[in-house]
């Protein structure tokens, strides 16, 4: 099975049906009011590069590059389909986030998480995350955990 990871537009319909199931997931474990979600359109925005796992064609992940600002930059939208967990295509994803966050001079990662997502943990943290508080304008939630990554 050889996963391809490529910079790709999200306005495609079975990368919608991605972001659907993603959504979906999430819904399941963290009440909407606490969800803070990207629609396919607002991915598609100049500020965000969107990464897309394929598996023979088929879309089994993804993961986005949301810039805020000359030195900050945002992990969004990560999610890999349960047929394909447990192959490090986050990792990979997140990778490749970074990689292209130091290329435009990013200084700085950031991300929100949900508490119920240790998996999503054990990702960021194998590849040098460390929680902090709150980031951007995200609120001070329970439902919530925040990583951030130097690039400097």
């Amino acid at each position: 099975m050889a996963v391809e990871i490529a910079v790709e537009t999200p306005l495609q319909d079975d990368v919608r049906a991605l972001v659907a199931e993603l959504n979906a997931a999430l819904l399941e474990l963290t009440p909407a009011e606490h969800c803070y979600h990207l629609t396919v359109e607002q991915m598609a925005g100049s500020d965000t590069t969107v990464f897309i796992a394929r598996d023979n064609g088929l879309a089994v992940g993804c993961g986005a590059l949301k810039r805020h600002d000359e030195a900050t930059g945002e992990v969004k939208r990560m999610y890999t389909r349960p047929s394909h967990r447990g192959m490090k295509i986050g990792a990979e994803i997140v990778g490749r986030v970074e990689a292209l966050a130091r290329q435009e001079g990013l200084t700085r990662l950031v991300l929100e998480t949900g508490d119920r997502h240790p998996a999503a943990w054990t990702v960021y943290e194998r590849v040098g995350f460390t929680r902090c508080g709150p980031v951007l304008d995200y609120p001070d939630s329970e439902w919530s955990v925040f990583y951030e990554k130097s690039l400097a």
